[in-house]
Order: structure tokens, then C-alpha cells, then sequence
């Protein structure tokens, strides 16, 4: 898609800043561009654009995924684990924490600025001819993601890549990563969120998810509610697919709380793979690890080859989901958490209780309007003892006033303050985890948003950290 790549960038890395200036006019660009929060559900304007770049989508086999919640985390398992058996990959998780080159990923590095800036600038012609066969047909113009997502699949090919592991956006059957055919298609738990755009059921959100399943394809899925596990099972039948579900084709068999994780036995799909570590925390991500096993499995022998122990080890080691259970600070302890709904509100309190041992837990708390904050504050609210209430940089983010009344309603005045400035809010939270009685430590977890816990990353790798 580009000029050939100078010795000095192969694609991934940070590189040395020269092209930073021009990376931030890209993500400008792209920002100009109508934005994640309002996707038009349409394949055609994505189509359009991969076609008149070649399609470059269908120069690697692609893995694509979905689900409600462990989406990211579980694509990170899968490129990992494909990485260590020495296969060139590629990643699109969304949304990005701090930086735009989060979101295209070259051999485990975020693209560098050289080659993201000489993608960009390679397909925006072809970029503006849509936009302009768009707008004479009286549609909108390619939103933030469809763009984003031409330009991915362009980075992707000119790496170039073995293997893809796609995550969705938002849903999967007009989800613009859908113009990709997916040898392997992922479901991570299924769940309420983004009810505007995907229905208000699991029914109908696992019916739009359940359509990046194509003919032929490899089904692999999370235990499903029954409802969302209906409509999974109808995709795969009506694509001639299978269907390996979590549980009956393959599981967690047992986990163990280790040092910066747990140590996992998984039953694959073909074999079995006992005392992996796993440097994450949480049943729930043993359990997108399993998942990911699974997808690799599906992928590298159709599920019906073991792989190999060292090198599926090797793979799971390395892995990492920034912005998930990540420790940023010490004395308190300070979490992250990318928990923005009560699924994943959920599985934060169950990993808090089971992996960590706090005397006090103090919750750093924002979350974006198209949220369900009763619902994250409820499933919180066993496990944390005093919300300290904020707001994140978003334009989206809820109001401190009106998110702190939401709090009040349902744990009460006693446990909820309200800090605007986020700085502040972190500086009381850790007060307050100092309080802590007894032997046992506080901590502080920051969730409720990614955009909160963006904001919080970006503090924790300024000059000074969050010191």
C-alpha cells in the first residue's frame, strides 16, 4: 500500500518521535470524522473504500471477535499466543486508552508513527472518493471506525501479516470490520450494552452479533446465556459452521491465584494443557484464556491438533490487556479497570475479592451517559467501601452532580464524594485507602470508563507518574 519501509521501521514500535507531529494530524483527521459513538449500521461505505484499495482485508486470514465484555483482553491472548508460534500478526482491538497506535498492532508493538502516518496518507485519496459517492447519494461520509478500519486493514497488508486478529467495534453483523471474512469467528459473554444500537435484549444483541459468522467458518464462544447462545447456534448452522462452546467443547479445569496472576489448567478443544501462567488477574480472564486457546486451536489445526505446551505457555505469559486489572501505583495500590458496564462491574468485584487482599477498597468512579451507572455502582458495591465520584475527559462523561445522586440512590450519602478534578479525586481516594483498620492495606480501583481509565494511564506515564 506504501513506499517500501526504511531499515530503521518495520512497521511496529514507537519509533523516534520525528513523525509524532504528523501521527497527532492523522488522529486529527480522523476525529473530524463522525464519531464512535454514532456508527451508521451500513456495510457498503466500508466495502466501497477496501475495494477501491484493493481489498487489502483479504490479503491474511483473520480471526474476528465479538461479545459483550473480555473482547480486547481475549484478542490480546489470541495474538500473543500466535506471535510465539512465530507467525507475523496483526491486532485491531478499540477503543484505544491513550494513544490512536493502540489500536493497530504489528507483532505485538503499536504501529509506529512512521507507518501509520504513510498508510494514512496513501488511501486518503481514496478515502475522499468515497466521501464524495457518499454525499452525492445523500448519505454521510465514512464515519471515524469505517475509516479506521480501511486504514487498519492497510497497515495490516503492508506489514504484512500472517494472521489478523480483528475485534469489532460495536456489535458485528454492520459493524465495519464485518467486510472481513473471518476463518475463525470468537464470542467473548454476551450481555446488555450499547442498547440504543443493538436491541434491548441479549436476544437481539447476540442476533447482531452472531452475523460476523461466515459460511464454513469455526464458531468459538463463552459460556452464553441460553437466549444469546440460540441465536449463536442458528449462525453456525445456517453457515454450515461449528460450533465449540465453553463448557461442553472446552473449559477452565481449575485456577490458582499466583504472584502478578493465576496459574490455569485448560481442556482445549484437542488437548489439554496443564500450569499455565497466566499474568492477569481474575476467573474471568482464566476464562477468556480458555476461550483464546480454543480460537487458536480452531485456527492453526481446525481443532483437531493439540498445540503445542511450551509454545501456548510461552504465548500466554506475554500477554498483557493494559487498562484491565492493571496495577499503576503501589502504597496505596491503585487499579485500573476498564468495567463500563454491570457485567463487567461484576467480574472487577469478584476479582478484587479474590485476588487481592485489602483492609479498604476505595472505587474512583466516572461513567459515560449511555451507561447503566446504577447498575455498575450496584455490582460494586459488596466489595467497595467508599466511591469517590469524578469525571473523565470525555464530553460524554456524566456529570459528578449527577452520577453522585445516581451513587447516593443506591449505596448512600455516607459512602459517595464528589471530586470534579480528577487529580483531586485520586488524591482523595488514596486518603481514604490509607484509612484502612487492621493489617490488611487499602487500594483503589478506577473504573467505570475506559475513557476514566485512559485518562488515569495517561496520568500514571507522565513525568512523575501518579506520585
Amino acid at each position: 500500500m506504501s513506499p517500501k519501509k526504511s531499515k530503521k521501521d518495520d512497521g511496529a514500535g514507537q519509533g523516534d518521535g520525528e513523525f509524532a507531529a504528523e501521527a497527532t494530524r492523522v488522529h486529527d483527521e480522523l476525529l473530524a470524522r463522525v464519531g464512535e459513538s454514532a456508527p451508521e449500521p451500513r456495510l457498503s461505505a466500508t466495502r466501497r473504500a477496501v475495494e477501491l484499495l484493493g481489498d487489502p482485508q483479504r490479503a491474511y486470514p483473520v480471526i474476528h471477535i465479538t461479545g459483550t465484555n473480555g473482547k480486547t483482553s481475549t484478542s490480546r491472548m489470541i495474538e500473543s499466543v500466535l506471535r510465539a508460534h512465530g507467525l507475523r500478526t496483526g491486532l485491531m482491538t478499540s477503543p484505544h486508552l491513550v494513544r490512536l497506535n493502540e489500536r493497530i498492532v504489528v507483532d505485538g508493538e503499536p504501529i509506529s508513527d512512521e507507518r501509520l502516518v504513510a498508510n494514512w496518507d496513501d488511501i486518503q485519496p481514496y478515502l475522499t472518493m468515497v466521501d464524495t459517492e457518499l454525499e452525492a447519494a445523500g448519505e454521510p461520509t465514512l464515519t471515524f471506525f469505517e475509516a479506521l478500519t480501511a486504514l487498519a486493514f492497510a497497515c495490516f497488508a503492508d506489514a504484512p501479516a500472517d494472521v489478523v486478529v480483528l475485534e469489532v467495534g460495536m456489535g458485528g453483523e454492520w459493524d465495519s470490520t464485518n467486510v472481513a471474512d473471518g476463518q475463525v469467528a470468537v464470542f467473548t459473554p454476551i450481555a446488555l450494552d450499547h442498547q440504543a444500537r443493538l436491541g434491548s435484549t441479549v436476544e437481539a444483541i447476540a442476533r447482531t452479533k452472531a452475523g460476523i459468522v461466515k459460511p464454513a467458518a469455526s464458531v468459538v464462544s463463552a459460556a452464553q446465556l441460553p437466549e444469546a447462545l440460540a441465536e449463536l447456534q442458528r449462525a453456525a448452522e445456517l453457515t454450515e459452521s461449528s460450533l465449540a462452546v465453553e463448557g461442553v467443547a472446552f473449559g477452565v479445569e481449575s485456577t490458582t491465584v499466583a504472584v502478578g496472576g493465576q496459574v490455569v489448567t485448560i481442556r482445549g478443544v484437542a488437548g489439554r494443557y496443564e500450569d499455565l501462567l497466566l499474568p492477569l488477574f481474575g476467573d474471568h480472564q482464566a476464562q477468556n484464556a480458555a476461550v483464546a486457546v480454543a480460537a487458536v486451536e480452531s485456527f492453526l489445526g481446525s481443532g483437531s491438533q493439540a498445540l503445542d505446551h511450551d509454545v501456548l505457555a510461552e504465548g500466554l505469559a506475554a500477554a498483557t490487556s493494559p487498562g484491565r486489572l492493571q496495577i499503576v501505583a503501589n502504597e496505596p495500590t491503585i487499579l485500573v479497570d476498564a468495567a463500563h458496564n454491570p457485567h463487567g462491574a461484576r467480574a472487577l468485584a469478584k476479582a478484587i475479592d479474590d485476588y487481592f487482599q485489602f483492609g479498604r477498597v476505595v472505587a474512583v468512579l466516572s461513567v459515560l451517559a449511555d451507561k447503566d451507572a446504577a447498575g455498575i455502582v450496584r455490582a460494586l458495591s459488596g466489595t467497595v467501601d467508599q466511591f469517590v465520584v469524578t469525571q473523565s475527559g470525555s464530553d460524554r462523561s456524566v456529570d459528578a452532580d449527577e452520577l453522585a445522586a445516581v451513587a447516593v440512590g443506591v449505596v448512600g450519602a455516607a459512602r459517595v464524594v464528589v471530586e470534579t478534578d480528577l487529580v483531586a479525586a485520586l488524591r482523595t481516594a488514596r486518603d481514604l485507602a490509607d484509612e484502612a483498620e487492621g493489617d490488611e492495606p487499602g487500594g483503589v480501583v478506577v473504573t467505570g470508563s475506559i475513557t476514566l481509565v485512559g485518562d488515569v494511564l495517561a496520568l500514571s506515564q507522565a513525568e512523575g507518574g501518579l506520585s
